[in-house]
């Protein structure tokens, strides 16, 4: 029991002889505060665990409609008392009820008397039967220990337990009886205690039997490493088989004397017999496993240029071209087909491809850009026959300049997770179509789908094999498709559920900080036939998570799945213990979720056939039970999952994937299972960080459960550990993270004081804020709560170097000073804060898997200029294209925009390119830097593809832009409304665009917390979100939402508007599609880019891309706007910090400020002379 921890003296129960009915067991904060509302009488109270300190308690109190919060601390001796101010002395007893008892008391220094009791709800378990998806009467049994092979863990199971209770009950039968035995016969002057002999003898029968099988293991090294250690070995194996008795113990003490010299010594031993070895013979073959994987082979690409409409008529028709990519050589041959049978081709070293550009409107479309003589680049646009095959390319092109690039750490790695409930029922000769995601789906191009991937993460359930056998023959199948031979890093078990980590023998070293764990949610959450298991572990500097689940089966049982969920988020103990205020969403870089989940489809079972035979699986999504729980911010809170694009993965006919079987007999009458999607991959990734979805898919050859084997693969950006070229800074190079203001609403009914807490690897122990020093609410269930400068600490980086800070992430956790305890937490990107001036942040907070309220603040990282040099990651080399560059012949148009795959800093924001003419081969000159690296964007014309780029950052910046407008248009990223019963769900309400531009930030007093209200929202228009159904809107009431609108309307005090109103979005923009265009970049650019296929480019960007804008005033504000922020120090420290003056500047002055490259000097020269001629 969690509740008891805090021991007590002479081994009496904090809690009494019984638990009393107002103690609440694993009850957390905000449900407490719901059940003490729904109490709604002064004098209310409960007592909870604390959710700070292990052992302790809270006293929750209800008095004024607040709750007040006590904690309950054990001292040294094990008596509790409340905490009292310093200088007070505590009261203290035995037990809570003792406790209690005083406070039923009036006048004890409580805000109120306790007067009536909160019970707790008992939970019924009689009719929670939840055995392996109804296929068998009883839970399956767990596993024998000797069948285990998980690695030594934190978390890890033994059989430590069954032998420690073995070996008590054995010293309790020597001590009550044998022991007066041998004290008669020392008394009589016995020399030998037989009885305690006999004792200790049984206690260690089962280690001598260990220890015997370890020797025998060892023997045969022995024998070949150390002859002298062989003779002693066999010695003891063959008298451990004859002797007995009395001289047992002894020979189990000289065996373990034996064991302990053989394994000190074998190691340096063979070590040495080796090197010798090695000297005495030639040279032979590396071992198998030190072997690369097998070459790639040249790949061709049939391809045709794409080129405008007014250069088909001159060229007469498109052109037919080949693409050979020698991933092994490093090259591209871009060969032209011409008269007579003729080919023209050029060939393209891995250096001089610069950039892929993907369109987003043609899904088959890429530009590549090459390196021209010149200081000039070329792009040339391609068509491939299927957006598969330009994926494959893309794939390709990646490897080649990954494997070629003098970066000693990988900026990028692949991942394969695959999850497969095995039902019961070892797995076939050949899973061939799992580990190259073949099938149905999204799938990987044959051209690629062989290239091994850098990680494999195989999540199973019922999973009757075992330990050592199941990850033998995963890394034999491994090792027969990729010919390397593959790591096992971490393998861990709970009953019949396993996860398997292995990793690409190369990256071995990189892997570190191994955690494993595990979480029962079987009946009572006592068995293990339902639960988690879990594994974390550091990628170099990326910390990584894996959970594999398996949650309660059932058509009707959600409420549990969700339970199941929140338990496993809760108690899952991985990643750093530092981190003990965050659950596991916020521990890691990527977080990765599979497994069998078991949610359901809402519909008749014969209209999910028919949909299913139609392959119209639309309709099908929008009544999938995890779909529908995730939009109610119930389970999987800003998780991401790719697309579905294949049939349900249950309930199939054993032996065939063409019949679904949806019904069977069982005692208690006719069982349906309709098919489901019951086995998910979904991931949580930090904000402003690479990952992209490739495949998501099931097999459909792999017949032997009734569940398919389901796979997913990721690219990933990672980072290395960071060493700094220059050292520790000196306090001149210090950079630093500095807060103006912070400002948060978090949903409680407490009015007592807060502080916040920052955790990021880039400090060297966590910080603390002082308290709030503004408070105030209009509604009793949420308080607004502030910190000005004065109370916000300034945070030191370990490292100054911004190509370190920009990889680095904040966590902030709101607590409160009277319990300690989090009331939100959440997760800030350090790279969009980079810059001389403060950048606003607006996100939500999160406790326990619910949405809790929402924060936003002023801060910037300033870093010094000795520390700005950086560079370019692979993941960065390709971008996407909306495709506005498309028109006649001499227009000027925008090479990229704002990337939408990251929340993009401001201080790094790429600058918009200039395209030159189009040559009659439709090749675009462009200057080297203005083709320089936009990011892949979220599109905004197809929803679908909108889901499968969702790259999940936690939040948004506010930087200058109209707040209401970012209301209105990114509803997702704001807390939502709530009804009394959803138990804390957040949804969100669309709002109307505004016919006319508000004030930018109204004044901070005019800002209300609107009071309650139990009516409904607005019902959401058809496209807010997929898989919206009818009862979607029942868990939805006033709450947070209101005022996170309200407090977005705000402003910072002394925070001037940066830039001016952006439009409003289109009216007839459907919202779902705003929702996830917004969800993965600043409101500002979702607007811009909303409206740019209805109005000239002239109107969003003046006449050139380039142009100094009218609104500007300052150096900042314009180098921003042309994507140059990173000379705006140079510029100010030379003096250059007034516009005004800006005009006489020179190329030479530029070069002193630091502006070295020509295109770079071109651009602002030519945009100063296009603002001359505007002012004329």
């Amino acid at each position: 029991m969690a509740g008891g921890g805090g021991g007590s003296g002479g081994g009496v129960s904090p809690l009494g002889p019984a638990p009393p009915m107002w103690y609440h067991r694993d009850l957390s904060r905000a449900a407490a505060e719901e059940l003490l509302a729904r109490a709604g009488r002064d004098g209310s109270f409960l007592v909870r665990d604390s959710e700070s300190v292990n052992g302790a308690y809270a006293l929750c109190v209800l008095f004024q409609k607040h709750v007040h919060t006590y904690r309950i601390l054990p001292d040294e001796d094990g008596f509790l008392a409340v905490q009292t101010s310093q200088g007070v002395q505590p009261k203290r007893f035995k037990t809570l009820p003792e406790l209690v008892s005083l406070y039923l008391q009036p006048s004890q220094g409580l805000v109120t008397t306790l007067l009536y009791h909160v019970d707790r709800e008992e939970t019924a378990f009689s009719d929670d039967r939840d055995y392996s998806d109804g296929e068998d009467e009883k839970p399956p049994l767990p596993p024998r220990s000797a069948s285990t092979y998980t690695p030594p863990g934190p978390e890890t199971p033994t059989d430590s337990a069954p032998a420690a209770n073995g070996l008590s009950t054995i010293s309790h039968e020597y001590l009550k009886g044998s022991y007066a035995l041998d004290l008669e016969a020392v008394k009589q002057g016995a020399g030998s205690l037989p009885h305690l002999n006999k004792t200790l003898v049984a206690s260690c029968k089962r280690l001598n039997g260990e220890v015997d099988k370890v020797l025998s293991g060892l023997e045969i090294l022995s024998k070949v490493f150390d002859q002298q250690s062989a003779f002693m070995v066999s010695k003891m194996i063959q008298q451990s088989v004859n002797q007995g008795g009395d001289q047992e113990l002894e020979n189990l003490v000289t065996k373990l004397a034996i064991l302990k010299d053989l394994l000190s010594s074998i190691e340096k031993k063979a070590l040495k017999a080796l090197q010798d070895m090695s000297l005495s013979s030639p040279c032979s073959l590396p071992p198998l496993s030190m072997r690369h994987s097998k070459a790639i082979p040249v790949q061709a690409f049939e391809v045709k240029l794409d080129v405008y409409l007014a250069e088909l008529t001159k060229i007469g028709k498109s052109q037919k071209y080949t693409l050979s990519v020698d991933v092994e050589g490093g090259r591209l041959v871009v060969m032209k087909k011409v008269k007579d049978s003729q080919e023209d081709w050029t060939t393209f070293t891995h250096d001089k491809i610069r950039q892929l550009i993907k369109s987003q409107r043609v899904q088959n479309k890429l530009g590549i850009v090459f390196e021209k003589e010149k200081e000039k680049n070329q792009r040339k646009d391609f068509i491939f026959a299927s957006a598969k095959k330009r994926e494959a390319f893309c794939q390709l092109l990646q490897l080649m300049k990954n494997k070629h690039s003098n970066q000693d750490e990988p900026d990028m790695i692949s991942i394969f997770i695959g999850t497969w409930n095995m039902g019961s029922v070892p797995a076939p000769k050949s899973q061939a179509s799992w580990v190259l995601c073949r099938g149905l789906g999204k799938t990987l191009d044959e051209i690629t789908v062989t290239i091994p991937h850098d990680l494999y993460v195989f999540g199973s359930q019922e999973n009757s094999v075992c330990d050592r056998e199941w990850v033998e023959s995963l890394r034999a199948m491994l090792k027969e498709q990729t010919e390397l031979d593959y790591k096992p890093i971490a393998v861990q078990t709970l009953w019949n559920i396993k996860i398997a980590v292995l990793v690409k023998p190369e990256h071995e070293n990189r892997i570190s900080h191994v955690g494993m764990s595990s979480v029962k949610t079987g009946i009572a959450n006592t068995l293990g036939n339902k639960g988690a298991v879990g594994v974390s572990f550091m990628f170099n500097g990326t910390s990584f998570g894996f959970v594999n689940c398996h949650l309660t089966s059932g058509n009707e049982k959600i409420a549990r799945r969700n339970q199941n969920y929140l338990d496993i988020l809760r108690l899952l103990s991985l990643g750093d213990k530092q981190l003990s205020s965050f659950d596991i969403s916020l521990r890691f870089t990527h977080l990765f979720w599979l497994g069998d989940l078991n949610y359901r489809l809402d519909m008749d079972i014969q209209e999910i056939l028919n949909y299913i035979n139609r392959k119209e699986f639309e309709p099908l999504l929008k009544v999938d039970q995890l779909n529908l729980e995730r939009e109610k911010n119930k389970v999987f809170l800003r998780f991401g999952e790719e697309e579905i694009s294949f049939p349900p993965t249950y309930r199939y006919e054993r032996g065939s994937r063409d019949t679904y079987v949806w019904q069977k007999q069982k005692a208690t009458g006719m069982r349906t299972n309709v098919p489901s999607w019951c086995d998910r991959i979904l991931w949580k990734s930090y904000p402003e960080t690479h990952i992209v979805c490739n495949s998501y898919g099931c097999t459909d050859d792999i017949v032997t459960s009734d569940h398919s084997p389901v796979f997913a693969t990721f690219e990933v950006g990672v980072t290395s550990q960071f060493v700094s070229k220059k050292g520790l800074p000196k306090s001149s190079e210090q950079a630093y993270i500095e807060f103006e203001s912070i400002e948060a609403i978090v949903k409680t009914a407490s009015r007592t004081k807060f502080f916040i807490e920052f955790y990021s690897t880039c400090l060297e122990e966590f910080k603390k804020s002082y308290e709030n020093d503004s408070q105030s609410s209009d509604n009793v269930n949420f308080l607004r709560v502030g910190w000005s400068n004065k109370q916000l600490t300034t945070l030191k980086p370990l490292l100054s170097e911004i190509e370190y800070l920009q990889d680095q992430h904040l966590l902030l956790t709101v607590k409160s000073l009277d319990g300690y305890e989090s009331y939100g937490e959440c997760v800030l990107a350090l790279k969009s804060m980079i810059g001389s001036t403060s950048q606003q942040f607006h996100t939500y907070l999160s406790h326990r898997g619910e949405e809790t309220g929402n924060i936003r603040g002023s801060m910037r990282v300033r870093v010094p200029s000795e520390r700005m040099g950086t560079r370019e990651r692979l993941y960065e080399w390709i971008s996407v294209d909306k495709d506005e560059t498309g028109g006649p012949k001499g227009k000027s148009n925008l090479v990229s925009r704002v990337g939408h795959e990251y929340v993009k800093p401001s201080v790094l924001r790429k600058q918009l390119g200039e395209l030159g003419k189009v040559s009659e081969e439709g090749e675009r000159t462009i200057k080297e830097e203005t083709a320089a690296r936009p990011k892949q964007e979220a599109p905004d014309s197809d929803p679908s593809i909108c889901k499968n780029s969702y790259n999940n950052p936690a939040y948004y910046i506010l930087e200058g832009v109209p707040n209401q407008s970012a209301a209105a248009l990114s509803p997702e990223l704001l807390p939502s409304p709530t009804s009394p019963n959803s138990q804390g769900a957040l949804e969100m309400v669309a709002e109307a665009p505004f016919s006319k531009p508000r004030p930018l930030y109204p004044d901070l007093a005019e800002v209300r917390i609107p009071a309650a209200s139990p009516a409904a929202p607005p019902a959401l228009g058809e496209g807010f979100r997929r898989g919206v159904g009818p009862g979607a809107l029942d868990d939805q009431s006033c709450s947070v939402l209101q005022m996170a609108k309200t407090l977005s309307e705000s402003e910072f005090t002394g925070q001037p508007p940066r830039t001016p109103s952006a439009p409003p979005p289109l009216r007839g923009q459907p919202m779902g599609l705003c929702l996830d265009a917004c969800r993965t970049f600043p409101p500002r650019n979702a607007i811009t880019e909303s409206i740019a296929e209805d109005m000239p480019e002239e109107a969003l960007w003046g006449s050139s891309s380039s142009s100094l804008s009218v609104g500007e005033s300052s150096v900042g504000e314009w180098l921003q706007r042309l994507g140059l922020e990173r000379y705006e120090q140079g510029l100010l420290h030379n003096g250059w910090d007034d516009l005004e003056f800006l005009s006489d500047i020179t190329e030479e002055d530029l070069e002193e400020a630091g502006v070295l490259d020509p295109a770079d000097k071109q651009i602002l020269l030519e945009s100063l002379k296009q603002q001359q001629q505007q002012q004329k």
